[in-house]
C-alpha cells in the first residue's frame, strides 16, 4: 500500500500582538476578560499582565486583592522578551505602588503605544483604587500615555472639578491634555440626553463622535474601548481612526449585550459585534 503524505498547511502569519494590563473580573464582563476577547474580536493576539484579583459578580465588588509587585513585574518583563507588542492597554492599577511598578516597564520600551484608561471606580460604585493613585498616574504614567480615556467622573477626579455639560468638555480635555498626555478621548456618557458625546482632542484637534444611547446600566464598556483602541493601534490604524472604529465597536457590542447574572449589568457581546 503506498504511503501519502499529508499535505502541508499553509504557514499563517502571526496576527497583531497587544497587551492588557488590568486587574481580572471574576464575573467575566470587564478587566482582563473583556479585554482579552475585545483583542480576539479585532483578531489581535492577546497578553496579560494581572495587576489585581477581584471577587466580584453583577451584584457587585466583593474583595480586592492587589498583584505583590515582583509577580506583576515578572508578567511584563516575560511577554516583552518575547512578543512583538504593537500596542499596550492599561487599566485598573490599584495603587501607586503598582502604576510605578508599570511605568518603570514601559519606560524601558518607549516606542510601544500605550492607552491608559484611568480606571477607579466599578460600575457598581465600589473603589477599585487606593491611596493618592490619581497622582501617581499624572506623575508617572502621563507622559507615556499616547491617549488617556476618561469617563466624565474620573476626568473630574483627575481635575478637581464638575464637567456638568458637553459645553464643559472641550476645556476639561484641554487641561488634562496639559498635564502631560499627547491625547484625551473624554467620555460623555454620564451626561443626559438621547446621545452619547465623546470628544477626542489630539495634536489635530477636536473630533466629536456622537452614537444613540442605548438604555440600561452596562459593565465593561470603558475596559472595551481602551482595548478596542489598543488593537486598533496594533493593527496599524491611525488614532483617530483607532477610536471612531473602537466606539462603533462598542456600541454595536453593548447593543447585542445581554444580562448574564441577576444583578441588572448587562455585558458587551465582543464577538458577535465585530462578525456583524
Amino acid at each position: 500500500m503506498q504511503k501519502h503524505d499529508k499535505p502541508q498547511r499553509p504557514r499563517r502569519t502571526p496576527p497583531p500582538i497587544a497587551l492588557t494590563i488590568a486587574g481580572s473580573d471574576s464575573g467575566g464582563g470587564a478587566g482582563i476578560q473583556a479585554d482579552l476577547r475585545t483583542f480576539a474580536a479585532y483578531g489581535v493576539h492577546g497578553l496579560s499582565a494581572i495587576t489585581a484579583l477581584t471577587a466580584q459578580n453583577t451584584l457587585g465588588v466583593d474583595a480586592v486583592h492587589e498583584a505583590p509587585r515582583a509577580i506583576l513585574r515578572a508578567q511584563l518583563e516575560a511577554v516583552f522578551a518575547d512578543f512583538r507588542i504593537g500596542a499596550v492597554k492599561i487599566g485598573m492599577l490599584a495603587s501607586p505602588a503598582i502604576a510605578r511598578e508599570v511605568a518603570s516597564v514601559l519606560n524601558t520600551h518607549p516606542g510601544v503605544p500605550v492607552v491608559l484608561d484611568p480606571v477607579l471606580i466599578a460600575t457598581t460604585g465600589a473603589a477599585l483604587a487606593r491611596d493618592n493613585l490619581t497622582q501617581a498616574m499624572r506623575r508617572h504614567l502621563f507622559a507615556r500615555a499616547d491617549l488617556l480615556t476618561p469617563n466624565l467622573p474620573e476626568a473630574e477626579t483627575l481635575l478637581g472639578r464638575r464637567i456638568a455639560k458637553r459645553t464643559d468638555m472641550l476645556a476639561a480635555a484641554l487641561d488634562l491634555r496639559a498635564q502631560g498626555v499627547r491625547a484625551v478621548l473624554l467620555k460623555g456618557g454620564h451626561l443626559a440626553g438621547s446621545e452619547v458625546t465623546d470628544l477626542l482632542l489630539d495634536d489635530d484637534g477636536e473630533h466629536w463622535f456622537h452614537q444613540r444611547r442605548i438604555r440600561g446600566e452596562s459593565h465593561g464598556t470603558g475596559c472595551s474601548l481602551a482595548s478596542a483602541i489598543a488593537a486598533g493601534l496594533a493593527c496599524g490604524q491611525p488614532l483617530a481612526v483607532a477610536v471612531e472604529e473602537g466606539i462603533r465597536f462598542v456600541h454595536e457590542a453593548l447593543a447585542g449585550g445581554y444580562r448574564p447574572g441577576r444583578g441588572n449589568l448587562r455585558v458587551l457581546d465582543h464577538l458577535g459585534a465585530r462578525s456583524a
